[in-house]
């Protein structure tokens, strides 16, 4: 195998903490060397499983270190921008989280600083790295299910009483379609492969100055879509995809292992049904050995681009601005 890919974790969120940074600690051919935050309190639960691990208690001084060579950001939303411009200017490739901007077109200013430094850049859309997704995809490009007319799609928890938790603060960039929408939104794009034409209806519900609750439907040229995101409603996850022929279903198709087994399923006309599962696969862990290859140079293709992640950007755009 190349040289490992040393990976810095910059900030101390609870998602790191819980998913990516032990993906990263066990992802073949990565290690995490380090992690960035102001309090060392926040550091302990990451030393228990990687002891090694050298803390910083200034961003910037991790983004100096020499020894870093990959950067993922979990911080707020609002601040993805600003940290992965800093983060390429020390020369770091970044795998920020989602939503990589808060606008369509704050992604422009990435795309020219990974083109113009030649470093990998990518928005951590974990998703497009299963297993499931990619037969998801090759499913419906075979034809299986007919020709695609609709897509079904549900994403929801109730967060309602976590106050403090980022996604429900507006100045943090919180709210049901940045954290989530960018799911149904960005995985009806990758199924589809086209954008969406118009948005026939956006009805957005707000609670504390972020949007809790979207339903939405439009058109992706001849295919109508029908997606529903919600922070206070009851725990749910599922896409459907339905053909002239057929009807192709995935369960726990974000949170895989967390919601529940990853599994899909097509039903057909006649009544044939088809069930395909995933037991066990770890969509993190993919993404950072994905990513490091990259980086390595030891694959040229990745699931997804900083295209992709503004073209999902701009579907969020057109829902508020037809909200409105």
């Amino acid at each position: 195998m190349s040289k490992v890919v040393n990976w810095g974790v910059l900030g101390a969120a609870n998602f790191a903490r819980q998913h990516m940074a032990p993906a990263i600690h066990g992802a073949d051919g990565a290690r995490f060397a380090a992690l960035a935050t102001s309090s060392l309190e926040k550091a302990a639960p990451f030393q228990a499983f990687a002891p090694d691990i050298e803390v910083f208690t200034d961003y910037d001084a991790m983004l100096a270190s020499d020894s870093i060579v990959a950067v993922y950001i979990p911080l707020p939303n609002h601040l993805h921008v600003e940290w992965a411009l800093k983060a390429i200017k020390a020369g770091k490739h970044v795998l920020c989280e989602k939503p990589i901007a808060m606008k369509a077109d704050q992604i422009d200013a990435l795309i020219k600083a990974r083109d113009d430094s030649g470093l990998v850049v990518q928005e951590a859309y974990m998703i497009l790295h299963h297993p499931q997704w990619q037969r998801a995809q090759e499913i419906v490009d075979s034809g299986e299910i007919g020709a695609l007319r609709h897509v079904q799609g549900t994403f929801t928890f109730d967060n309602r009483a976590d106050t403090g938790n980022i996604r429900n603060r507006p100045e943090t960039g919180g709210g049901a379609l940045p954290d989530i929408g960018v799911y149904t939104y960005g995985s009806t794009r990758f199924i589809t492969g086209a954008e969406p034409t118009e948005i026939t209806s956006a009805h957005l519900e707000y609670d504390g100055g972020i949007d809790s609750y979207a339903h939405v439907t439009g058109k992706f040229g001849g295919v109508t879509f029908s997606l529903l995101n919600s922070m206070r409603m009851a725990n749910r996850q599922r896409m459907e995809f339905h053909g002239e022929k057929g009807v192709l279903a995935l369960t726990a198709p974000f949170n895989a292992n967390v919601f529940g087994e990853a599994r899909l399923t097509v039903e057909t006309t006649g009544g044939v049904v088809r069930e395909e599962r995933f037991a066990g696969v770890q969509q993190y862990k993919l993404q950072v050995e994905n990513f490091s290859a990259l980086v390595r140079g030891d694959r040229v293709d990745y699931p997804g681009s900083l295209e992709f992640a503004k073209g999902t950007q701009a579907m969020i755009d057109m829902v508020y601005a037809a909200a409105k």
